[in-house]
Formats: C-alpha cells, sequence, structure tokens
C-alpha cells in the first residue's frame, strides 16, 4: 500500500528539518571561520576569502612561501627561547657581564627573556591560525603587517642566537644538558605536535590531485614523525636508572655566601647562607696594599660598593691597591637595594635592610671564624696582587699566616685551590685538603695530592665522576642554581655544588625528574602507540570522508564523491516544498524557498533548488 498523503507531507517536512538544521549548522560556523582569515589575514567579510577546492593547492605561491617562512621562523624562534629559558641559572652572570661593558645596571637577561616568550607566541599563534584555516579547506592570505612581524621575529632570533653564541657559547652545553632531564617530555610534545597537525596534512592530502605532491606531503610528514618516534633510541640521562642506585644529594657550598638573601661576599650573606643548611661557604679574597686579606670578587670595586661616592677618582683602581683603612669606609650592602640583581630585595624586612646598609667588607679572619664558629668548610679564590703590590711576591704565606695564626679555623676544614706554590703549600699544611680547578688526568691529579675538584657545570659527566670518585677524588661543580641543574647533578653522582640558591636547593627532597628505565620505556612506547593509532584513524576517516559514503535513492545505489554531493542530495529532497514560517525564521525571500548550493567543478555548476 501507498504512503498516505499525512505520512508523505511528514516524511518532507522532516527532511526539511534536517536540511535546515545543517543549514544552520554551516551558517553558525561561518562566525569561527571569520574570525580565523580576519585575525590572519584581514579578511573579515565572506567575499574576500575563497575555499580550497579538491585538487586545488592551499594558497598561491607567494602565500605558501610565507607559510613555510612562518615554519621556519616558528622553529628558530622556539629554540633561541628554549635556549635562553634554560640559561636562566648564568642569568645574574650575564647582567653583571653587561654592567661591566656598559657601566650601568639593568636586568638585561630577563628583558631579553620576555621579548623572547611575546614574539614566540605571536609566530605561534600565527601558526595556529594558519593550520585552522587549513584544516577548514581555506586558502591562506596572510596580511602584509603579519608578514613584517615575521621578518622582524625571524631577524631578531637569528641575530640574539649568533651574538650569544659568539659572546657566551657555553650556554650550548647548558642546553645540551638540559636536554637529559627534558627530553621525554619533549619527545611527548613533539609527537603531540604531529599528531594534531595530520588533520590539516591528511585533509589537503586526499583534496591534491597531483600525485608528486601527495607524495612529497606525505613523505615529509612521516619522515619528520618517524624521527620523533625513534629519538627516545638515542636519548641518555644519569636520571634513569634502576631503584636503589640513587646516592645521596650533593652537599652544598653558598656561593659568596647567600646572595640572593643578602649582598654578596658580607658578614651578612654568610650568616644566612649558615641559616639556610649549607655545608660549606666559597668566597674570593684579594690582599690589601698594607696585607689584609678581605673578600672581594672582582678586580675593581665599583660593583659590589659604594667607591664611585668615597673614592670618586679611583672607581676603575684596582681593590688590591687600596689600604684597609679606605676600604673601610666603604658601603658593601646598599648596592643590593639599589640593583636588586635577584630581585629578592623586596623580600626583606625594615631591620634587614638597614642591616644590609651598614654591611662593610669583611676581612679573610671574620669569615674563617664565622666558619669555624660553624664547623663549615670553605674554599675561596686566590686573587695575586697587582705588580708594584708591595705583597706581590708574598701573597700566598701572607694568606696561610691567617689562616694558622689570626684565625680559628682548622686546617681540614679549608679546601685549598690557588695552583701557584702549591708544593710549597702542602710543605707548610699537609692538613689543607688541596683542590685543583683542572680537568687533568688522575696521574697528575694523584701527582698533586688533589683531593677534590672545583669544575664548572659544563663539565659534568657521570663517567668522568665516577672514574674520579674510584680513586678517592670528589667532585664540586659550580654555579648550580637552577633546581633541575641541581637534579641532574645529584642523579650524575657529584659530591657537592656550589650555588646562589642555597636556600632553594636545600628544600628539594628527591630530583625532580628520576624515572626507572621500563618507566621510560613504557612512556616512550605508548605515547608512539596512541599517535600512531590516532593518525591512522584521521588518514582513514579523511579518505572516508572525501571519497564519500553510498546512500539510497529509491531503490538504487548511488555513490558520489564527497560531503558536498551528499549535502546536494538532501537539500535536492525539499525541491519545491514552499515557504513555511513554521520552520523558518524571517520573512520569505520570496514565494518559494529558493537555495542555491555551489559544489565544486566536478560536479557540474551551481544547482538551483
Amino acid at each position: 500500500m501507498g504512503r498516505s498523503p499525512v505520512s508523505l507531507s511528514r516524511l518532507k517536512l522532516g527532511k526539511l528539518k534536517v536540511v535546515r538544521r545543517q543549514l544552520l549548522q554551516r551558517y553558525e560556523h561561518q562566525p569561527f571561520v571569520s574570525c580565523l582569515a580576519g585575525l590572519y589575514g584581514c579578511q573579515w567579510r565572506r567575499y574576500q576569502r575563497a575555499k580550497a577546492q579538491p585538487g586545488e593547492c592551499c594558497c598561491s605561491r607567494l602565500e605558501c612561501s610565507c607559510f613555510a617562512l612562518l615554519i621556519v621562523t616558528f622553529i628558530l624562534t622556539l629554540i633561541f627561547l628554549y635556549f635562553w629559558s634554560e640559561a636562566q641559572n648564568d642569568y645574574n652572570d650575564f647582567d653583571w657581564f653587561n654592567f661591566g661593558n656598559l657601566g650601568f645596571w639593568f636586568p638585561w637577561s630577563v628583558v631579553l627573556l620576555v621579548v623572547a616568550a611575546a614574539l614566540f607566541t605571536y609566530i605561534a599563534l600565527l601558526l595556529v591560525l594558519a593550520v585552522c584555516l587549513l584544516s577548514e579547506g581555506q586558502r591562506l592570505y596572510l596580511h602584509w603587517s603579519h608578514k613584517i612581524g615575521i621578518l622582524v621575529t625571524l631577524s631578531f632570533s637569528i641575530s640574539a642566537t649568533a651574538v650569544l653564541s659568539d659572546v657566551w657559547s657555553k650556554e650550548w652545553t647548558t642546553l645540551l644538558l638540559s636536554f637529559q632531564v627534558t627530553a621525554p617530555f619533549l619527545h611527548v610534545g613533539g609527537v603531540s605536535l604531529m599528531t594534531l597537525l595530520s588533520w590539516p596534512i591528511a585533509l589537503h592530502f586526499f583534496r591534491m590531485n597531483k600525485r608528486v605532491r601527495q607524495v612529497a606531503l606525505l613523505s615529509l610528514f612521516l619522515a619528520v614523525l618517524f624521527a620523533l618516534y625513534l629519538v627516545p633510541l638515542g636519548m641518555y640521562s644519569p636520571c634513569i636508572k634502576e631503584k636503589g642506585t640513587l646516592g645521596p644529594a650533593p652537599t652544598l657550598f653558598g656561593h659568596r655566601g647567600a646572595p640572593m638573601l643578602a649582598p654578596e661576599n658580607t658578614q651578612m650573606s654568610f650568616e644566612k647562607a649558615v641559616e639556610s643548611g649549607g655545608e660549606g661557604l666559597e668566597t674570593d679574597v684579594t690582599i690589601s696594599y698594607d696585607g689584609v686579606p678581605f673578600l672581594m670578587h672582582d678586580s675593581t670595586l665599583r660593583r659590589t660598593t659604594n667607591v664611585h661616592e668615597v673614592f670618586p677618582n679611583r672607581t676603575d683602581t684596582p681593590a688590591a691597591m687600596f689600604t684597609w683603612d679606605e676600604l673601610e669606609m666603604l658601603s658593601a650592602g646598599s648596592w643590593f637595594l639599589q640593583r636588586d640583581p635577584f630581585g629578592t630585595a623586596s623580600s626583606l624586612d625594615v631591620d634587614e635592610k638597614d642591616r644590609v646598609r651598614n654591611q662593610t667588607v669583611p676581612t679573610l679572619k671574620e669569615f674563617l671564624d664565622l666558619a669555624a664558629q660553624h664547623e663549615k668548610l670553605v674554599i675561596f679564590d686566590l686573587r695575586c696582587p697587582p705588580r708594584g703590590h708591595p705583597y706581590r711576591d708574598t701573597w700566598i704565606t701572607r694568606t696561610l699566616e691567617v689562616i694558622h695564626n689570626e684565625s680559628s679555623i682548622n686546617s681540614s676544614q679549608v679546601l685549598w685551590l690557588p695552583a701557584d706554590q702549591r708544593s710549597l703549600v702542602q710543605e707548610l699544611d699537609p692538613e689543607l685538603q688541596q683542590t685543583s680547578g683542572d680537568h687533568a688526568s688522575i696521574e697528575e691529579l694523584q701527582e698533586e695530592h688533589i683531593v677534590r675538584l672545583n669544575l664548572h657545570y659544563s663539565y659534568m659527566s657521570q663517567e668522568q665522576i665516577r672514574k674520579y670518585s674510584s680513586v678517592n677524588i670528589s667532585t664540586n661543580l659550580y654555579v648550580i642554581s637552577q633546581p633541575w641543574l641541581y637534579s641532574l647533578a645529584w642523579c650524575a653522582g657529584v659530591h657537592s655544588v656550589t650555588t646562589n640558591s642555597l636556600h632553594i636547593l636545600k628544600k628539594l627532597q628527591r630530583p625532580l625528574f628520576l624515572m626507572t628505565p621500563d618507566e621510560y620505556r613504557l612512556m616512550w612506547i605508548l605515547t608512539d602507540i596512541v599517535s600512531a593509532f590516532l593518525i591512522t584513524a584521521i588518514f582513514i576517516f579523511h579518505w572516508w570522508r572525501e571519497r564519500g559514503l553510498p546512500f539510497w535513492s529509491g531503490s538504487r545505489q548511488v555513490n558520489e564523491n564527497g560531503p558536498y554531493s551528499k549535502f546536494r542530495t538532501e537539500a535536492s529532497e525539499v525541491q519545491g516544498i514552499r515557504w513555511n514560517p513554521l520552520f523558518f525564521d524571517g520573512p520569505s525571500p520570496s514565494r518559494d524557498l529558493d537555495l542555491t548550493l555551489h559544489v565544486p567543478p566536478m560536479h557540474g555548476f551551481p544547482v538551483p533548488i
């Protein structure tokens, strides 16, 4: 039996609701595309942009070049941002380096980080907009202002990287060390990013009508993807180890005291280091013109005293050419409040700030007595006096006199670092712990009776540390202030580190990154499997969508290509249905519903319904 007129009317009205819902969904989707195109190319109106039809390229040659340049800029900016963010351990050295060259203090390191982060965010947003437009099948058009922005960002990244590589090349070693901690997480992030990019890549892969383009696109994508999948095979980290093999945490030496909490190389700074739980104290010693060893790192007094106020004509005079009476006239703390090198001065209360202002240049005797009182180890660099200095030839013996006759410290608490006249020092005081700053062979170190190495952290090597430890030579690394770097030193078996952030590192109960080999392999394999599954599903989905699905028209099966034909067929079901305000809001544009559906060239001309 045939359907009744009422049933046919309901069927047609039901189909009309489906078409109406699809039309509204397409209309409601337009604001999103408009926002993307507006932000990327200032194409806020619909007629200003074009949709990439199946078989067409996503953009012109010029726009392809701009998109490629955007990707290159993104990669270079990301590298520089990562490089500079991992260099935070040495920001203080960088700022003081600029102070010495420019003559005034400014936190250049933080400003450079903020600028790099802002430019990276800008480029990353542009790239996200481009990928979203490609995912929507839109043709790319980058506004000229963004093109200028990309060129500026690219120039900044290349220039900054080149300058820092020339002036501060050792930071690349820090970058390589950071991979031993961050590589597992960078691997997960890289694989996740490639998984997300598979959506627009699969979309345009199946829409391309040239096999060469398809092969080139898919080959490049798979090459990068499989490289990321296999990166963990070449990764090494001392923090991936079996349970129970982690050694004790490295002991902490306060670098010039606690310079983040008080002015460096002052009594207050060393007292803060003791309060924070440091096992040792590190400093630098210079001998005054009248033979008083005192604490000063720089060759001049300009950076850490108010010499420009007390002796304005002697700001560049070597510190060793001042008498002790002159040195006592200087403030060694007021600069800390004025420049705030670590951004921590605001945490001091009123009484502490007054105490900072009253800090003076301490003597070696005062430093050693403080260490003896709290039973702390000490290590110090000893600066040779300049020519014409009265103690030019006796600076070593004068320092030993203070240790033996004027201070209360035990010689076994002193890690003797100066390499000059080491044999004489050993004869005069064999109880001193001979310490070397040279990365020498074991035979050479044993000949000089070295018991400890004091090396820059860039020499960190688990193999070397174990080799020295096997002959009872411990290792101290300087200057380690970032928790991730301290965690790496802990896993590598370092015995002690010199740090600016003693109060922070002392709170670490375990390395920030520590996992067993089985845990790491599980993390690696699961990441790759999940990614491969999702990417395969995405490619299958786009193949299914672009090839089309079979649907029935009466008793005959029709198979047409793509979502365009499917939408056109559904819309044709309502051909001839008049306008009814019950289903369509707003005034009737004409007596009959007149819709025009634009279909791809392969399906013919626009079809009036």
